[in-house]
């Protein structure tokens, strides 16, 4: 069973409770709101990129754009199958808002001084460009990047069957998710290596630890409104107010 379809299984009780609030998609993350048992929870997901001939009259980027509202729950999470990435931002969005996480068993720990702490001196897969490269750079024996849009130092994202294999501690990006590339690079992973599930796409779910990852550092919108606008006005994720930033170990 593919991951979409066992996080869509894991929501679906809240998704038939849930009605709609409100969906956004911002210049870099998109926010889903619900109303569940009297009570809004929202989800974050980054907005990937939708194209640029949309505006020429070409493909539509949200097929049902100013219409999303009148999609029941399950409706909305089920975009995240969609190959369109800005639906299957939505989708992520939603299935985050509508997991019952295990807030008791989530530590308020920084993803990237876990890696640093199990990197250190040995080999490490990174597959995106985080602002922590530089450092574990450092203190890694072996350090690859794989990036779809490589920088200076990085490799090609189709290295990873290369890569994943050889690599001690594999970092993924929930970004994975959203390109529907999760399953592929979770299976290239030996079984013994340590794996880290990061970013605000990331969902908080158990799901994720049957799939092969030891930890998932994701985010908890606890404040729906201070979210909702910043989001709609461009933030980037630091400039995102009214969420919390979790780790849950396998």
């Amino acid at each position: 069973m593919d991951i979409i379809t066992e996080l869509l299984q894991a929501i679906a009780p809240n998704a038939a409770r849930a009605k709609p609030v409100d969906v956004r998609i911002g210049a870099h993350w998109s926010i889903t709101t619900f109303e569940v048992d009297k009570r809004l929870r929202a989800g974050l997901s980054s907005t990937l990129g939708g194209g640029d001939d949309h505006h020429h009259g070409g493909g539509w980027p949200v097929r049902d754009a100013g219409r999303l509202l009148d999609a029941d729950a399950a409706t909305l999470a089920a975009l995240a199958r969609s190959d369109s990435t800005q639906e299957a931002s939505v989708g992520f969005a939603a299935i985050n808002a509508l997991l019952d996480v295990d807030e008791a068993a989530c530590e308020e720990l920084n993803a990237a001084d876990l890696l640093a702490e199990q990197g250190a001196g040995r080999k490490v897969a990174v597959v995106g460009h985080f602002p922590f490269i530089p450092h574990l750079r450092e203190i890694a024996e072996t350090l690859w990047v794989l990036e779809l849009h490589p920088r200076a130092g990085d490799l090609p994202a189709d290295c990873a069957a290369e890569v994943l294999p050889q690599a001690d501690v594999v970092a993924l990006t929930g970004t994975s998710l959203l390109n529907h590339t999760f399953d592929a690079l979770i299976a290239l992973c030996r079984p013994d290596a340590y794996v880290v599930m990061l970013g605000g796409t990331t969902p908080l779910s158990p799901v994720l630890f049957d799939a092969g990852v030891n930890v998932i550092a994701g985010t908890l919108v606890v404040d729906p409104g201070l979210a909702v606008l910043a989001v709609s006005q461009g933030a980037t994720f630091k400039q995102i107010p009214g969420k919390r930033l979790v780790v849950l170990r396998s």
